[in-house]
C-alpha cells in the first residue's frame, strides 16, 4: 500500500497506545514545568503518531520505594491532572467509556491513568477506591520482583500465586470497574487471576513467548486465557522482548508477534502496548544504572523509538492483515474494551 493509503487508514483509525511511560519524564520536572514540558516534548509526538487514546502508567522508580512510593504515586497522578487541565484543547483525562467517546468525538487525545505494580499501595487494598476516585482505571500489582500482592515475572521460579491481599485487590478492581493488567505478573499469578476473573482483563504491554522465550512475554495458554475473559493483549515493541538476536530487531519481527497473538487469541483480542523506553530512559537514568534490567533500554526497532513511528506499524500490519483487522489492532479492540468496561462499577 502506498504511503497515502496507509496514512489515510492510520488517520481514520482510533490509535490506542496502552503503555507509554512519558508521565515519568514529565513528573521529573519541577511542578511549574509539567504542563509546558508535556506540551513541548510529548504532545507533538502523540499528534504526529496519530495517537487518539493514551494510557499513562504510573511507575515508581526504586529510589522512591518503599517509603516514598505513595507520595510519588500521588505526585504523578497530580501531574496527569495538571497536564489535562493545562491542555483542554488537546487532551482529556477520561474515567469511563462515555468520556473517552466524548473526547474522541471532540478531536482530543483521551488519557487513561494506570498503576504499574502499585508499590504505593503495598497491601492496603482499602486505598484502591482512593486511586479510583483520583481517576485511575487500569492497574497491575507486580513488576519484576515481589510485592505484597503478588510475584512479578522475574520471580517465576517461586511458583507463587496471588497473596490474600492480591486476591482482594482483584475483587476490588472488578467492583469499581478498573481493568486488571497481567503484564509483568508471574506465570502462576496470571493463572490465578484468570481463575478469579469475572470481568475482562488485559495485558497492557506483553509480547509472545512462543517467539521470544522471555519471562516478560505471554505463553499461548496465557494469550488464550486473556482472550477468554474478553480482554486484549497489547504487544510490547521493546526490542529485547521481540528477539534475542539484534539482527531481528525489525518491524517484521514486531508484526510477527502481533500476528502470533492474533492467530492464538483472535484478531479481536490484540492491540498495541509500545512501551517506548528510549527517550524516557535517556532522560532519567544515570549512567551508573543503565543496565538495571539486563537490556540496553535505548535500543529499539528502527524508526520506532517513539510515538512518531506508529504509522509505520500500520504500514507493516497492512502487509498481513485486512484494513478492518488493522483498525481493530491499532486501537479498535482497546476502544471496545474500554467503552464496555472502564468505570463500570458492579452493584452490591
Amino acid at each position: 500500500m502506498s504511503r497515502k493509503g496507509y496514512m489515510d487508514l492510520h488517520s481514520r483509525a482510533v490509535v490506542a497506545d496502552t503503555h507509554n511511560d512519558l508521565l515519568m519524564a514529565v513528573a521529573a520536572r519541577p511542578p511549574e514545568r509539567w504542563a509546558a514540558f508535556f506540551g513541548e516534548q510529548w504532545l507533538p509526538q502523540l499528534r504526529d503518531g496519530g495517537v487518539n487514546l493514551q494510557v499513562l502508567p504510573v511507575f515508581i522508580d526504586d529510589q522512591y520505594r518503599p517509603e516514598g512510593a505513595l507520595r510519588q504515586t500521588l505526585r504523578m497522578i497530580e501531574c496527569a491532572h495538571v497536564i489535562a487541565e493545562a491542555h483542554p484543547g488537546a487532551v482529556r483525562l477520561c474515567r469511563d467509556g462515555a468520556e473517552i467517546g466524548a473526547a474522541l468525538d471532540a478531536g482530543l487525545i483521551a488519557l487513561v491513568l494506570a498503576l504499574e505494580s502499585a508499590p504505593g499501595l503495598d497491601a492496603s487494598v482499602e486505598l484502591i477506591p482512593t486511586m479510583h476516585r483520583l481517576g485511575v482505571r487500569v492497574a497491575s500489582i507486580a513488576h519484576w520482583g515481589r510485592t505484597a500482592l503478588a510475584d512479578g515475572s522475574g520471580e517465576d521460579a517461586t511458583g507463587s500465586r496471588l497473596t490474600e491481599a492480591g486476591v482482594a485487590a482483584v475483587r476490588e478492581m472488578e467492583r469499581l470497574g478498573m481493568i486488571f493488567d497481567v503484564s509483568h505478573l508471574g506465570a502462576s499469578g496470571v493463572a490465578h487471576v484468570l481463575d478469579l476473573a469475572t470481568r475482562p482483563v488485559m495485558a497492557t504491554h506483553s509480547s509472545a513467548r512462543a517467539l521470544r522465550d522471555h519471562h516478560r512475554n505471554l505463553t499461548d495458554e496465557q494469550l488464550r486465557g486473556v482472550a477468554g475473559t474478553g480482554g486484549v493483549v497489547c504487544v510490547n515493541f521493546f526490542a529485547g522482548f521481540l528477539a534475542d538476536d539484534p539482527v531481528d530487531y525489525t518491524m517484521d519481527r514486531l508484526v510477527d508477534h502481533i500476528e502470533h497473538v492474533a492467530n492464538v487469541a483472535g484478531v479481536d483480542h490484540v492491540g498495541l502496548g509500545p512501551d517506548f523506553m528510549k527517550e524516557v530512559h535517556e532522560d532519567l537514568t544515570p549512567k551508573c544504572c543503565e543496565d538495571v534490567f539486563g537490556f540496553d533500554l535505548t535500543v529499539s526497532v528502527p524508526d520506532l523509538a517513539g510515538p512518531r513511528g506508529l504509522p509505520m506499524v500500520t504500514q507493516g500490519l497492512l502487509k498481513r492483515f485486512s484494513e478492518d483487522e488493522t483498525e481493530k489492532i491499532v486501537g479498535g479492540n482497546v476502544l471496545r474494551l474500554f467503552r464496555a468496561e472502564l468505570g463500570r462499577a458492579t452493584t452490591p
